[in-house]
């Protein structure tokens, strides 16, 4: 791996209801297959999302993050309860067990107190946080989450053609009602000289991660021959792959480690970073099963992955998988209400 692919899905994009069968949507399918085969990580343009939405989220992110701590702490997460939704500050995540040096906000689907999940008392499910001010950040987020599901199925829909599945098995299958995480996470400055971590080494938990970012250096792959840093492509967002496609696809397709090296690149220091990461993952209770490739076993990756893990031997629901992972993010939180 010595470049991230960079593939246009543009074709993809605009056959969701259309023919499949299209050339152009099956040569992006081909594009996707090697890049989920060789990587796990690349790059799409030709999304179609508006940049403006981007731009409007980003700038209320800005106006919120720069807001003072106690203000802050008024949507903080231990006031979101189950729902797992509000503000965070620098230091109060942790990832492989190591605090990061970032502070973020955390969302998921809008749903009200008369919704059967919220009701019956689901974890990661519920209405958001948002704060007074600024008054722009609830339907920047919303509008934002709204264009990036549409994004996740169309992706989902190209990978099953990459499997040699129909473009509705993923729908069908595991995300005809998606489990969607959204996060907004600010990097602060760092000193020159000083070598922090953004966030440690890690894979994701479930099917598609899509990233966008301001641009700022920082987010690094690992490869076979060391860390890769992954370019700032104009209005592309970054895609990876989590550990249920892994487990499912029997290790065809990989969930590739990676981290945040917020670092200085010259004398000075560095500036804020902000990323927008949006989780697209399988419905609560979708039984996780693998993909029907036939009776070839998956590979036992324990001792090459990064956390000397086996991601293929777990079985279950996506929900009891999910809540047991983000346990140990917030492990003080997750006591009191998970």
């Amino acid at each position: 791996m010595d470049d991230l692919p960079v593939i246009d899905v543009g074709p993809l994009v605009r056959a969701a209801h259309r023919d499949h069968r299209d050339p152009d949507v099956q040569g992006v399918a081909r594009a996707l297959d090697g890049a989920c085969r060789d990587t796990g990580f690349f790059l799409v343009t030709g999304h179609g999302i508006d940049p403006t939405l981007l731009a409007r989220l980003d700038a209320a992110a800005r106006r919120f993050f720069a807001r003072p701590p106690a203000e802050k702490a008024a949507i903080a997460m231990a006031h979101g309860g189950r729902a797992w939704r509000g503000w965070f500050p620098e230091g109060g995540e942790l990832t492989s067990g190591r605090p990061d040096h970032k502070e973020g906000l955390y969302f998921g689907r809008e749903l009200g107190p008369d919704d059967p999940r919220v009701r019956a008392g689901l974890p990661l499910h519920g209405p958001n946080q948002f704060p007074a001010e600024p008054a722009e950040l609830r339907p920047a987020v919303l509008a934002w989450m709204e264009a990036v599901e549409a994004l996740g199925h169309a992706l989902a829909a190209g990978i099953a053609l990459a499997l040699g599945l129909d473009a509705e098995w993923f729908d069908r299958s595991l995300t005809a009602e998606p489990t969607v995480l959204f996060r907004i996470f600010r990097y602060p400055p760092r000193p020159a000289g000083e070598d922090a971590w953004g966030v440690a080494e890690h894979t994701d938990y479930g099917l598609l991660t899509i990233l966008a970012h301001d641009g700022t250096p920082g987010l690094e792959v690992r490869g076979r021959d060391g860390w890769l840093e992954v370019p700032a492509v104009p209005d592309a967002f970054v895609v990876n792959l989590g550990d249920m496609l892994d487990r499912m696809t029997g290790g065809r397709y990989r969930s590739t480690p990676h981290r945040v090296r917020h670092q200085p690149s010259g004398p000075g220091p560095t500036r804020d970073r902000l990323s927008f990461p949006f989780f697209f993952d399988p419905g609560w209770d979708a039984e996780i099963e693998a993909v029907p490739f036939g009776d070839e076993p998956p590979p036992d990756d324990a001792d090459t992955r990064w956390d000397a893990t086996s991601v293929h031997g777990w079985t279950g629901t996506y929900g009891d998988f999910l809540t047991a992972k983000v346990a140990k993010v917030f492990p003080g939180l997750g006591d009191e209400v998970l």
